[in-house]
């Protein structure tokens, strides 16, 4: 078995990875703005959407990184939403070759609190979704997804990310189980250093999984890297804010 994706459009190549328990469907208008001008390639992480019963030996950044990496043309311009920024970090500091830009949304490089990090999740939290996972599977992902919407947004946004949730069946436990200890475990702060990329970060001001305090820091670590803060955004300004998220995909992109 092999990562399932899709591509679209003529242009610069560039490739969206999708967050934790999702697949590329979230993704859907994003890619159609952006196949106008640009050859997007949206693919499912292994244990997710249509790549569900593809899981490599070991679930890490850098293994995820590289099954995405095998699909791509060549060089691209990697998007990383939260679990995928961390895929899209790891892209870029092992095959910075096939990183030409580097676009991080709801993104940082550390999600759980410890060792004078105060901009992430107490770790408690995500160890209760790891247990709860197995007594109340579908109302412990509704939880998970209601944290990624901030106050006044829509409730239309908690409906879109449900649905695509699970839109091609419950995804494999197997596999969340997997993305919760990444998530738990991996810190990328020491990398920002060498990846030398062009970045843009873009994160909501009103995010709850990756405080914007994580946002600051990682515009402020990577070498060639500025900020777009949305403001009145939650965890997925491309739901929330799509016109504000597209204008500074857009113009990054083609620069």
């Amino acid at each position: 078995m092999t990562l399932y994706y899709e591509a679209h459009g003529h242009g610069p190549a560039v490739v969206l990875v999708h967050g934790w328990g999702q697949h590329g469907g979230i993704w859907t208008d994003v890619a159609r703005e952006l196949a106008a001008h640009a050859r997007v390639i949206v693919p499912d992480l292994p244990g997710h959407g249509r790549s569900r019963n593809f899981l490599p030996r070991e679930f890490t950044a850098e293994i995820l990184a590289g099954e995405v990496q095998r699909v791509l043309p060549g060089p691209a311009i990697w998007v990383g939403w939260s679990l995928g920024g961390f895929v899209a970090l790891a892209a870029a500091q092992e095959f910075p070759h096939a990183v030409a830009k580097l676009v991080l949304v709801g993104a940082t490089p550390k999600y759980v609190q410890g060792d004078g990090w105060p901009h992430g999740m107490p770790v408690s939290v995500l160890e209760q979704f790891a247990r709860n996972l197995e007594q109340d599977y579908v109302g412990t992902l509704t939880r998970f997804l209601s944290l990624q919407v901030a106050a006044g947004e829509e409730r239309a946004v908690l409906r879109r990310m449900r649905e695509e949730m699970f839109r091609y069946g419950e995804p494999p436990t197997t596999a969340l189980h997997a993305g919760l200890r990444l998530l738990k475990e991996d810190d990328r702060r020491a990398a920002l250093r060498g990846i030398a990329q062009p970045a843009l970060v873009i994160h909501g001001e009103r995010d709850r999984i990756a405080p914007p305090g994580a946002a600051r820091f990682l515009a402020e670590h990577l070498p060639s890297a500025r900020l777009e803060m949305i403001p009145g955004a939650g965890h997925a300004p491309f739901l929330s804010h799509p016109a504000e998220f597209l204008e500074a995909l857009k113009g990054f992109i083609h620069a």
